[in-house]
């Protein structure tokens, strides 16, 4: 044992001193982050943001049954230890400023605590559960702080939102039904995904006599219409499809 002991005591460490920026060294960081355990980018960015600020966040939001977890597990998607909460709660409250995650970690590094931060992600759960006060599966994993920061202080009334998310999430042809909280909160179909605009789109496409350009991979723009479609959604109101079959000169 003294023998083992010493030989960890006599072993040679490499050790890299990184001088420069903030930005600098992160991006120092995610040069060598590429051998044993990779580590996520808010693991990168505490790394550089150390302080006590960032202590008293971790408090909050870097382990599996700390109160962020308890209270919106149920919202928000990834892995606490690998401060997933944590990056979401910044980008949400850094959102609000017109900034980044490192624009705001480098602002409040060396602020005693981050009561601000713990308070902020208490709104937005509130917020939450209060307008929308029936859980659904669909609601986790939503950018729920960056809706609050647009329409938090908008009047919006519980029961008659639950009235349009029953009828909404019945609606067949609505196929991504996590987009109903924001497109209810918006009014923008573009959130809904008809199954109705996906059928126009193969018959557009199948018909011979458009004429057909190559603009962006997976987008097409029907330039007449002002109509914009991307693999993930469509910017489109229905008002617009019929139009559209008509008139639309198709850009791929």
């Amino acid at each position: 044992m003294p023998y083992e002991q010493q030989q960890f005591l006599d072993y040679k460490l490499m050790i890299y001193v990184c001088k420069g920026k903030d930005k600098e060294k992160l991006d120092w960081f995610k040069t060598i982050n590429i051998a044993g355990a990779v580590l996520t980018a808010q693991e990168l960015r505490n790394a550089i943001y150390t302080g006590s600020w960032l202590t008293d966040a971790k408090r909050y939001f870097s382990k599996n049954g700390y109160v962020a977890y308890k209270t919106a597990n149920k919202y928000l998607i990834g892995e606490m230890n690998c401060q997933a909460y944590l990056e979401r709660a910044i980008k949400w409250i850094a959102s609000r400023e017109n900034i980044g995650i490192e624009e705001y970690m480098s602002a409040h590094q060396h602020d005693s605590n981050a009561s601000t931060l713990w308070l902020y992600f208490n709104n937005v759960i509130t917020w939450v559960q209060t307008i929308f006060p029936k859980y659904r599966k669909e609601m986790k994993g939503l950018e729920w702080g960056l809706l609050f920061n647009q329409y938090g202080n908008d009047a919006l009334d519980p029961t008659t939102l639950e009235t349009k998310i029953s009828a909404l999430m019945t609606d067949k042809e609505v196929t991504k039904k996590s987009g109903v909280y924001e497109y209810l909160l918006s009014g923008k179909e573009k959130f809904l995904s008809h199954a109705n605009l996906m059928m126009t789109i193969n018959e557009l496409l199948m018909n011979s006599n458009r004429k057909f350009v190559r603009f962006a991979e997976n987008t097409l723009i029907l330039k007449k219409c002002t109509l914009i479609i991307s693999r993930l959604g469509t910017q489109a109101e229905r008002p617009f499809l019929r139009t559209c079959r008509c008139c639309a000169e198709i850009v791929i």
